[in-house]
């Protein structure tokens, strides 16, 4: 089905808007995942009982880290996907409002990867040498 060229920006827009309102909550997700984090290695640390309970802080900061390292490379790929409709939009109607990003997940980085970047590394091994310090001066 063809477009005029005005019709193909409107649609171009709509399509935009709603990766951009995608990308958003991704970083959203990210964010409220670094709060979760800190709390939650907080209060595994007030734990009182066994000198060994410590090592409980270890649970939600590498389950967060890795959910936080999924939503990232999750925003890359509809940022791959935004920038795909910036390109190839005015020309086609491939893909026309499929937001599906999945097909851009062989050219980005594997969640593995993008837990080692260096602003996820940053963030989590901070916290992780706070608590490695926390552990070693409690089992002393």
């Amino acid at each position: 089905m063809e477009y005029e060229r005005k019709e193909r920006k409107e649609l171009m827009l709509k399509e935009i808007e709603i990766i951009q309102d995608i990308i958003n909550r991704m970083a959203h997700n990210s964010f409220m995942i670094k709060g979760w984090t800190i709390v939650l290695v907080v209060a595994t640390l007030l734990l009182k009982g066994s000198e060994y309970q410590v090592f409980i802080a270890y649970i939600p900061l590498f389950v967060f880290w890795f959910l936080d390292a999924y939503f990232l490379w999750q925003e890359r790929l509809y940022r791959r996907l935004y920038n795909w409709v910036i390109k190839n939009r005015m020309n086609t109607d491939e893909y026309l409002f499929d937001m599906n990003a999945y097909r851009f997940k062989e050219e980005e980085q594997s969640r593995l990867r993008i837990m080692f970047s260096v602003t996820l590394l940053s963030f989590y091994g901070s916290i992780l040498l706070l608590i490695l310090a926390y552990t070693i001066m409690l089992l002393r």
